[in-house]
Parts: C-alpha cells; structure tokens; sequence
C-alpha cells in the first residue's frame, strides 16, 4: 500500500482509496494503469493555456454609473470580477483582471487614461479585502491598489476629482456605518488617506466630485442630498440640501452637473431638481419628468441633458439652458429599466439596463443592444455537439442561445421556469432543460418550439443528459434519483423505463458510457454509483466496470479526476468538471471563483494545473465547444458567461 495526503492506493485490488470530509471513496483504475499506477507521481500541467476572448454579460441590476466610451473607441464597464474595454465596430474585448471578487464601482480619471475600480469584500477575506485597483486602460497596468484593510464593506462609489486634474479620489463605503473617504490616490504604492467621516446612516448611492470647484462632493441616497466642503486642514463639512415646501423624495438617485456648475439631482418620484452652484437651495424644480425613479442623468458635451427613467423606459432631451427639447427616447421594457445613460461616439448614447443589457443608439435611430446577460443565479450551461454555440440557462427563466464566434445572442426564449441544468441531444436539434420545480422540458433548437414537458419530484433537475445514440434521456434530481427516459420517434416521445434509487443525497453528475449502456452518477454526499440503463438496477461490481469508456466525464469524482479535489478538500470545492473532446485536457470550475486547466487524466492525487480568475462566484459548470477551440464557464451568482481560448 502507498498513500499521500488523503489517498491510498492498493496495488493488489488495482483501487485508490480517496477520503472526502473523512468518508472513504473506493477508484478503481482502469487494467492498462493499474499495475503501474504510481500514486505519488506527479501529474504535470498541460502544455495548452487558456486565454479570456470573451466575457458575456454586463451589471446593472444592483450598480450605477458603471459604463462609460473611452478615447480608444472602447466601452468600459464590468460584470464578475472582470473589467471589460469592448470595442463594439471593431468586435473585440480587453478585460482587466486584476480584482478578486465582484467590481461595484467605476470611474473614469479627467485625463480618460486612467480607470479606478472598487471591489466588495470577497468569500475568503484575507485574499479578497475591499480596495480600490487604479489601472491603465491602454496597457491594462495597475497604477495603485487603495484601501485594502481600510474598508469594511464593498466600495460602492468611487470619483476622481475634476478641477485640480485628478489628483483625489473620494470613495464610499457600503460598511454600517458608510463611511466617505478622501484619498491622494498618487501617494506611495497605497496612497494616503486626506480623511474620512461618516456619510449618513442611509444608504448613500452616488457620490461624485464637483467638475469646477475642487473642494466640492455630491452625495445623494436615501432622502438625502449632502453638499460636503474639504477644507485646507482635510477635514469634511456638511450641508444637506433643502426640500423647503416641497416633498421630499424617498431616494435621490443619480446627479449630474450643468457646464456653468450647477448640481442637479434626478430623485424616486421622477423629479429634476437644479441646485445653485456653492447653494444647498433649490433654484429650479421639474415635476414628475418620469413616471418612477430616474435612474441616470447625463451631461452632454454641447451642455444639453438627458434624464433615464427607470419605470417608464423613456429618454427625456433637455437643452443646454434646460429647457424640455421634446425629444425623448424609449428602451424596450424586456431589456430592464433604464439603469445608465452616457454619451458614446459623436451623437450616440450607451445605456445600461437592470437587465444586465447594454444598448447603443441615438434619438433618431432607436436603441439597440449590444450586449445581454442573465440577471439571476447561473447553472444550465451545454455546449452544440457540432456548432460553435453553446445555451445556458438560469434562475430568470431565460434559455439562451448563443454564438461563440459572432459573441452574439442567437436567441433568447423566457420559458416561465428557474432553469437548472440544460443539454443538446446528439445530434444538437433538441435542447432538454431541467427545472426547479421538478419539471423538464424539451424544445427545437432551431425553432425554439416546446415539444415535451414532463416532471419528475418536486425537486430540482440538477442534470440531464442525452445518451450518445440519443435513444435515452437520463434525469438527475435532487430528490437522490436517476430517472430514465426512452425517446421514441421525434423527440416528442418520451416513455419513462425507470428510476435508478440508491443514492442518500442529491444527484450532482451523470455521465453516460459510450455504447449508452451504462450511467454513472455522482450525489451530494460523494457517492460514485453505477446503473444499467435499460434496466434502471444499480451494477454492484464497480471493479467490473473499470474499463467502461465514457462519453463523458462531467464527473468530478471518478478514477480520472482524482488531481482535481486540492489536500482537505471538504467535497463542496469542485462544482464542474469538462473533459475536451479528444481526451486531452479537463476544465474544473469551483466554489472560488476560478477555472482551472488539468492534463487529461487527472488520475494523480498531485496534478499541477493553470489556474484563472475573472468570475467572482461559484464557477458552476464548465464546457468545451466541439472542436476544443474553447472553453465556456458559467458563474453561479455573477450571472456572467466567460469564453476562453485554448492556446
């Protein structure tokens, strides 16, 4: 017997005895491995990288002032982890990856170089503190990293001062206490912190330097406008702007400023207000411009004004004196409210909606988007079996067809159901997506057409699979069973031969054997069972079966994915695991945030990987394409997609 960390290798039965949370879990290795098998072998990383060609998706249900066109032709805004400079003439992405846990905060330096972005504090708080990362949007170098163990919650608002060149950063953070904070941003490697105080003891959504006067900041939120002073000694006043007569609003929610340095505020009950220049009085008041909240204002370089409502999706054009052009503007309610307006290219706008989507346009020719998202949890992903495309699926009940070499949404079908887990019969014209709810579905890839639905429990479908003669269908529950469809004729057909019980927890992976004869199934609570499909009986005798090939290997625990549960794995780490088409290489995703990159087989309990951050949550599935050109993840929460070149 030989061991490492947590494995033991028994040379006599040809089996690795792996221990997960303590529990022992019985490998057994295939006949042309197994008298040679090594276990403190080390397995090398593979001599193919991965490289980020493409991030889907965009935040703005829950983020403000976070897009903005940069001098390069570029938009820049973020989703994840992940920066993203998108050039949408030229069809091509950069991305900033330099944070650890989700962006919140954009800003844009006066000199239209420089970038600053705030991140939240992340799951393990010792790597991923709140800071604040000032980077170079042309080399993509980071200039300073700010605040880190300085903020406790995440940084919501970030501004770089404006009349002085940029030389301060303001900064608030969504701790209890919200506390604003000035920084000289360019002082030694963390910059110095000129001062900090309490902001409010409501939530503060906006905070932005005045454009003219240097030391002048703007904050709004919650029933609040606050005209704030730095005086010479660094120390913070406050004034709170004056309803007077007039009602107060629930939130003041964005600001902008005239050319002549007046502050304005768009607030909750749809209302403009003009605050005179170095007042906190009211000089000018426009009632209900918005049916709702107005999301966003934007300053236009001719001094003209555009106000975003959320609720009623219309642009609203006033002139450089502000006064009503009667020009408006409308977005499609199926993109989300208005969430971001700011000037693009000559007279076109970009606006962000709570839709996570991006569209550009212009008053006159209408709006148009360029980028779309999932706006809910992230699980159902599968790759075409013989097209560049790929769907995912998720807890907004969207089933998404997309393009991963146009980068472009082929279709987009609400199917009025939190979507699980998703995947492509065999020869990719059906599409299965399971549900929450116990309830599953089968629809036209081309046509997008509902041809079966059926349920299984009440409780998720956390996989489904197609076998390789697309002859079965195989369902993973959360109610611990396999349940086993044949298909008969056009996929309209669905008889179900059986349930395969036998599992204690919930069904995580199913993978089919090649001659679609045999399943195995992994559980919650890292049990590896084997079935015969036509059958639907557990195959008692793993050894017997260790040299069935796979079609397969979503798996994370199998004979061949031992490297990838790193020492003390608790058996939660490891969400996903892909295996390229020619047996290769094998993605993971895990509850980390990372993607990594093993040799094909990870057989070894020491396999050496490439590892790659960008999502900000649990990587909840990982694919490659059908020709291995690429690798699509998926982040649990951070709704985004990544698509990564394998080089």
């Amino acid at each position: 017997m030989s061991s490492t960390h947590t494995a033991t290798y028994n040379e006599e039965e040809g089996a690795l005895k792996l221990f997960l949370r303590g529990r022992p879990i019985i490998l057994y290795a295939p006949s042309d491995v197994r008298d040679n098998f090594d276990i403190s072998k080390v397995s090398p990383a593979p001599n193919r990288k991965l490289k980020l060609d493409w991030v889907y998706g965009y935040r703005g249900k829950d983020c403000r002032s976070n897009l903005y066109q940069l001098p390069t032709g570029e938009m820049a805004y973020f989703v994840a982890a992940a920066v993203v400079l998108y050039n949408p003439d030229e069809q091509c992405q950069r991305h900033y990856l330099g944070h650890t846990d989700d962006v919140k905060s954009l800003a844009i330096h006066p000199n239209k170089l420089l970038v600053a972005t705030g991140q939240c504090a992340g799951h393990d708080r010792r790597e991923a503190l709140p800071h604040i990362r000032v980077w170079n949007s042309v080399s993509l170098a980071t200039v300073a990293v700010i605040g880190a163990g300085e903020f406790t919650g995440s940084v919501n608002c970030i501004s770089f001062s404006r009349a002085d060149g940029g030389s301060l950063l303001t900064a608030i953070d969504d701790s209890p206490e919200k506390i604003i904070s000035v920084w000289d941003w360019q002082k030694g490697e963390k910059g110095l912190r000129v001062t900090e105080t309490r902001c409010s003891v409501d939530t503060v959504v906006a905070g932005e330097f005045h454009p003219l006067d240097r030391s002048q900041i703007i904050t709004v939120g919650k029933g609040h406008v606050a005209f704030w002073t730095l005086d010479q000694n660094g120390t913070l006043y406050k004034r709170m702007g004056v309803f007077e007569s007039r009602e107060k609003p629930k939130y003041v929610t964005c600001i902008a400023f005239t050319q002549s340095g007046d502050v304005i505020t768009g607030d909750s009950n749809g209302n403009i207000i003009v605050w005179s220049r170095g007042t906190n009085t009211i000089s000018r008041f426009f009632k209900k411009v918005h049916d709702g909240s107005i999301f966003s204002l934007c300053t236009l370089k001719d001094g003209g004004l555009i106000s975003g409502g959320g609720k009623d999706g219309r642009l609203v054009l006033f002139d450089s004196e502000m006064n009503r052009s009667g020009v408006e503007g409308f977005v499609e309610p199926h993109f989300g409210a208005i969430r971001v307006v700011s000037e693009g290219k000559g007279s076109q706008l970009l606006i962000g909606t709570t839709r996570n989507c991006i569209l550009i346009g212009s008053f006159d020719l209408g709006f148009n988007p360029v980028v779309m998202g999932h706006v809910d949890e992230l699980w159902g992903l599968a790759a075409h079996p013989n097209m560049a495309q790929f769907v995912t699926g998720g807890f907004d009940q969207l089933l998404q067809l997309w393009d991963s070499l146009s980068h472009s949404v082929v279709w987009s079908k609400d199917i009025g159901e939190h979507i699980q887990s998703c995947a492509f019969s065999p020869d990719g014209e059906y599409i299965a997506v399971g549900g929450i709810s116990g309830r599953w579905m089968v629809f036209d890839t081309t046509s997008r057409e509902l041809l079966a639905q059926l349920s299984d429990g009440q409780e998720p479908i956390q996989t489904i699979k197609f076998s390789p003669d697309g002859q079965f269908l195989a369902i993973g529950s959360r109610d611990n069973s396999v349940y086993i469809y044949q298909i008969n004729g056009n996929s309209r057909r669905f008889a179900r031969v059986g349930r395969c019980s036998g599992h204690s927890s919930y069904i995580k992976h199913i993978d089919w054997s090649e001659d679609s004869q045999v399943i195995r199934s992994n559980s919650g609570d890292y049990e590896i069972l084997f079935w015969n499909a036509s059958t639907c009986r557990q195959i008692t005798s793993a050894s017997s079966l260790r040299d069935v090939k796979w079609a397969s290997q979503t798996c994370t625990l199998s004979f061949n994915t031992v490297g990838i549960w790193p020492e003390h794995a608790d058996g939660t780490d490891v969400n996903s695991a892909a295996r390229s088409n020619d047996s290769t290489i094998l993605a993971s995703g895990d509850d980390f945030g990372k993607v990594k990159l093993y040799s094909f087989p990870a057989a070894q309990p020491k396999s050496l990987c490439h590892l790659y951050g960008g999502h900000s949550s649990h990587v909840t599935a990982v694919e490659f394409l059908c020709d291995d050109t690429r690798v699509i993840s998926t982040g649990g929460n951070d709704t985004s997609v990544m698509q990564w070149t394998v080089i």
